[in-house]
C-alpha cells in the first residue's frame, strides 16, 4: 500500500480530485490518501497558505497528487507551486503531450515529453525594483549544477523509455552565458547516452517547428520560462490543458498535478473535466511502480474518450464530472 499526500486545491480542484479517487477505488489501486490542502481556500479558513501539516505530510510520504490552486495575478502570495518546487528541489517539470483518439485536434502522431527546469531562471524570485528610476530588474539565474541535473534527467528518461532523440530549446545566440550553460550541460549528458540523438534549437525557431511539424520531436528539455511557455503550447497541440498530465520531480520527492487553473467560475457545477488530474495520477502510479493499474485505468479512459457523448462539455459531451468518472469506472 502506497501512502500518498492528496492536495485537492481550490475551485474545481475538490471535484476533479474526487473523480480521480473514486476511479482509483473502483480499480482497487493500492493507494491510501492522506488529505492536506493549501492555497486561497486554506488561507481563508486558517490563515496559512501552506500549512505545516501539509509540509510534514509531504516530507513523510515523498509523493503527492495535487489539484489546481488559485494564485492571484500581480499581487498577494507567490505561487504555491513555485514555493514547493524550490523548497524540495523538485527540479524536473515533466509534461507529456500525446495525441489521443477521440480528442479532436489539428495534428496527428504527436508523442513528446517536455522537461522544464523547475527551480531557476526567471522564476528564481530574484527581483529588484528601483522606485526612483521606475526600473524593475528580474534576474535569470542559471547554474551549472541545475543545468546538468535537468539535462541528464531528460537523457536518462529518453534512455529508460526507448526514446530516440533529445532536443534542447535555448537562446544561447543572445544569452551568451546563461544559454551556453544549458547547451554545454546537454552536450555533456549526450556523451553519457550515445544511443540518444541530441539536437538543439533556438527557442523562437523551436516554437515555429512545434506548430509546423510537432511529430518530429521526442524529448524536449529547456529552461524554466521557456519550458513554461512551450509546455502550454504543446498541450494546445493535443487538445489543451484539460487533457495533459504534469509532474514535479526531484531526487527524493515527486508532486503530480493537473496543469490547468482552478476555474472558480465553474466550481461546484459539475462541468470540470478530470482527465488532466487523472493522467497526472497515472504518471504517479508509474512512478510508484504500479504499471498494471496505470495501464488498466488508461485503457478505460481512452475507451471513454472515444465516445464523445460520455465526455464532459469541453470535449463535446454532456456528462458531468461525476458521470464522466462513472463512465470510466464502467470500463474497468
Amino acid at each position: 500500500m502506497h501512502l500518498v499526500t492528496l492536495i485537492p486545491g481550490d475551485g474545481i480542484g475538490p471535484e476533479i480530485t474526487k473523480a480521480v479517487t473514486d476511479i482509483f477505488a473502483a480499480a482497487q489501486v493500492p493507494v491510501q490518501w492522506e488529505e492536506q490542502n493549501a492555497g486561497q481556500t486554506t488561507f481563508d479558513q486558517s490563515g496559512e497558505l501552506i500549512p505545516t501539516a501539509l509540509l510534514k505530510s509531504l516530507e513523510k510520504n515523498k509523493v503527492a497528487l495535487k489539484g489546481p490552486i488559485t494564485t492571484p495575478v500581480g499581487k498577494g502570495f507567490r505561487s504555491i507551486n513555485v514555493t514547493l518546487r524550490q523548497k524540495y528541489d523538485l527540479y524536473q517539470n515533466v509534461r507529456p503531450s500525446k495525441t489521443t483518439a477521440g480528442i479532436k485536434t489539428r495534428y496527428e502522431g504527436i508523442d513528446l515529453v517536455l522537461f522544464r527546469e523547475n527551480t531557476e531562471g526567471l522564476y528564481s524570485g530574484l527581483e529588484v525594483y528601483d522606485e526612483r528610476l521606475g526600473i524593475a530588474d528580474s534576474f535569470n539565474r542559471i547554474t551549472v549544477e541545475g543545468s546538468r541535473k535537468i539535462c541528464r534527467a531528460a537523457f536518462a528518461y529518453a534512455a529508460k523509455h526507448g526514446r530516440k532523440k533529445v532536443t534542447l530549446a535555448h537562446k544561447a545566440n543572445i544569452l551568451k552565458m546563461a544559454g551556453t550553460l544549458m547547451l554545454n550541460a546537454c552536450k555533456e549528458a549526450a556523451t553519457e547516452f550515445p544511443q540518444i540523438v541530441f539536437e538543439d534549437k533556438i527557442i523562437d525557431n523551436m516554437c515555429m517547428q512545434l506548430v509546423n511539424k510537432p511529430e518530429q520531436f521526442d524529448v524536449v528539455v529547456t529552461t524554466n520560462l521557456f519550458g513554461d511557455i512551450l509546455s502550454d503550447l504543446c498541450a494546445g497541440l493535443v487538445g489543451g490543458l484539460g487533457v495533459v498530465a504534469g509532474a514535479n520531480i526531484g531526487d527524493h520527492m515527486a508532486v503530480f498535478e493537473a496543469v490547468h487553473g482552478s476555474a472558480p467560475d465553474i466550481a461546484g457545477q459539475g462541468k470540470a473535466n478530470p482527465t488532466a488530474l487523472l493522467r497526472s495520477a497515472l504518471m504517479m502510479l508509474h512512478y510508484l511502480g504500479e504499471h498494471a493499474k496505470a495501464d488498466q485505468i488508461e485503457k478505460a479512459l481512452e475507451s471513454t474518450l472515444l465516445n464523445q457523448e460520455e465526455c464532459t462539455g469541453d470535449l463535446g459531451g454532456k456528462a458531468s464530472t461525476s458521470q464522466f468518472a462513472q463512465n470510466i469506472m464502467a470500463k474497468l
